[in-house]
């Protein structure tokens, strides 16, 4: 590892930590050089998977590219990168826990909207318009009353949480 401040590759390491829940190392260094502390993160790369299109065509997955879409959906809402980037591990985490290496892109999208319904219903509308390819209102509203008539997984347990105090 480089110094990004003078250039040389000889360094020590500092301290080590997990970060992202287990996903990557978190190394602070030293340069032996200079003296100037930088932090490094480590994780494991994913450069096999790749993402089949609607239209056929084949790109690397993007981590990156995931986040970035979510983000979009949730913009000028209450939800952290940090929810959404543990989101985008666990998605990877599913798609390659099926051990193939090419996913189509309708696959990654379904997990993402599941994703998104659980963290933000407004994401989660947002995102579908463009996943579904809505039309017009009455896509969003038939989208919008099917949102309203499931149960969120989390409520669910609510009532018994109740019951145990009356």
């Amino acid at each position: 590892m480089r110094c990004p401040k003078c250039g040389t590759p000889e360094d020590k390491v500092i301290d080590s930590r997990e970060a992202k829940d287990g996903a990557s190392i978190r190394r602070r260094r030293e340069c032996l050089t200079c003296g100037h502390r930088f932090t490094t993160y480590e994780q494991v790369e994913y450069e096999d998977l790749t993402v089949v299109k609607r239209d056929q065509k084949r790109e690397p997955w993007s981590r990156e590219k995931l986040i970035d879409s979510m983000k979009k959906a949730c913009g000028k809402r209450p939800v952290s990168v940090d929810t959404l980037e543990t989101a985008a591990d666990a998605i990877l985490t599913e798609v390659e826990s099926a051990g193939q290496r090419e996913v189509p892109s309708r696959t990654i999208g379904a997990k993402v909207m599941q994703y998104l319904e659980k963290i933000d219903h407004v994401a989660y509308v947002r995102y579908a318009s463009i996943y579904r390819e809505f039309q017009d209102v009455t896509d969003f509203i038939s989208e919008v009353n099917s949102l309203g008539t499931r149960v969120p997984r989390d409520a669910a347990k609510q009532p018994e949480l109740f019951k145990k105090l009356s």
